[in-house]
């Protein structure tokens, strides 16, 4: 997996960008606010379809631009290859082509530009809500799997049409007819991404614990536990037994979602705990130990792709080593050496003596200093 260039224009602070880069480290220098993260928000969009940082599209087109277009041009699966996408204001939908080839859905996509991104929001996010931890889940997955990718689209749309459905019943009470309807395919929907869920998260329990148990010098053990639906003890059942038991789970809670007005069933509460020698992180950890921890997650994360794929991952790191001491520097440096990877910084430092700089000044890329 590599990229070999990047078109942007009208993105973010870029008017117009033409870059290219090499296969090994490309270090992204410059002061604060002048665009290193919106260099690695567009990868990432080529390659998930969605930013990271926004829902919103339109935050992504810049002020005065009247669209915004992205294109790569990348090396994947033993060929050249190109995705583009094309962003417009307003209602107007926006446009993804692989190969020339206008696509359906960001879907797609996937598995064509894989990339794990590491950000220093990613060390909250053992801390923070269960959204923020679902999100990675299913950032991961929907590059992996483009089945999964299209489960969770459908089911989010299924989830927005429930919602509507319970504000709406006091003006229109003949609406909650359908509503049967809807729970029986978001239980259909749900449990295919639970299953997904769990089996990728069973596999990045395993290498997270290994790269921390490293990382730690053994001396701590760390452990990832899946939360799904109440109702389900074992989310790697089949999926025939997950789709019962969210059914029975809607039923039961069907009263509660008439008063509330909400969809409170589903799994789009999902959430996963990271322990440590059995305490939970987010409660009691350390902030050196939750740096650590999301730190292993992401290189277990970077090794299921390469894994599932035979290709490694691009791999994007926004301004972390800064947030990191000397020793954990040095142990993310130690495992990046291989595949191509983009570093952003503020400042140059050692970094500098295993890649290639890059400089960007007011959403202008340059080489060098």
């Amino acid at each position: 997996m590599r990229l070999d260039r990047l078109a942007l224009r009208g993105f973010r602070n870029y008017v117009e960008l033409e870059a290219a880069f090499v296969p090994g480290v490309n270090l992204i220098v410059g002061d604060n606010a002048q665009g290193k993260t919106n260099l690695l928000e567009a990868i990432t969009y080529l390659s998930m379809g969605r930013s990271f940082r926004t829902r919103r599209e339109q935050e992504l087109i810049g002020i005065g631009a009247p669209f915004a277009e992205l294109e790569a041009g990348l090396f994947s699966h033993g060929r050249e290859q190109s995705v583009r996408a094309l962003l417009f204001p307003g209602r107007k939908p926006r446009q993804l082509y692989l190969g020339g080839v206008r696509q359906k859905s960001a879907a797609e996509l996937a598995g064509v530009l894989t990339t794990v991104l590491f950000c220093p929001e990613d060390l909250l996010t053992l801390k923070a809500g269960p959204a923020a931890r679902r999100r990675l889940l299913d950032n991961a997955l929907c590059q992996l799997r483009p089945g999964y990718a299209r489960a969770l689209s459908e089911y989010g749309r299924l989830h927005d049409h429930k919602n509507r459905i319970l504000k709406d019943r006091y003006e229109h009470p003949d609406i909650l007819d359908t509503l049967p309807e809807f729970n029986l395919r978001m239980a259909q929907t749900g449990a295919v991404l639970i299953a997904y869920r769990a089996r990728y998260m069973e596999r990045l329990a395993q290498l997270t614990a290994a790269y921390h148990r490293e990382f730690s010098g053994g001396r701590e053990q760390l452990a990832l536990r899946y939360q799904t639906v109440s109702n389900i003890p074992d989310p790697l059942a089949p999926q025939q037994e997950l789709l019962q038991r969210l059914l029975e789970h809607q039923h039961s809670h069907n009263r509660a979602e008439l008063e509330s007005g909400q969809c409170l069933s589903g799994p789009h509460r999902d959430d996963f705990d990271v322990q440590l020698d059995g305490v939970s992180l987010k409660g009691f950890g350390s902030q050196g130990q939750i740096r650590t921890a999301a730190i292993s997650l992401k290189l277990a994360e970077r090794e299921i792709f390469r894994r599932d794929t035979g290709e490694e991952p691009i791999l994007l790191l926004d301004d972390v080593l800064s947030e990191l001491d000397p020793a954990r520097q040095d142990f993310v440096l130690n495992r990046i050496l291989s595949g191509q990877v983009f570093i952003t910084c503020c400042e140059r430092s050692r970094v500098t003596e295993i890649g290639r700089v890059l400089t960007i000044d007011h959403g202008r890329l340059l080489e060098g200093a």
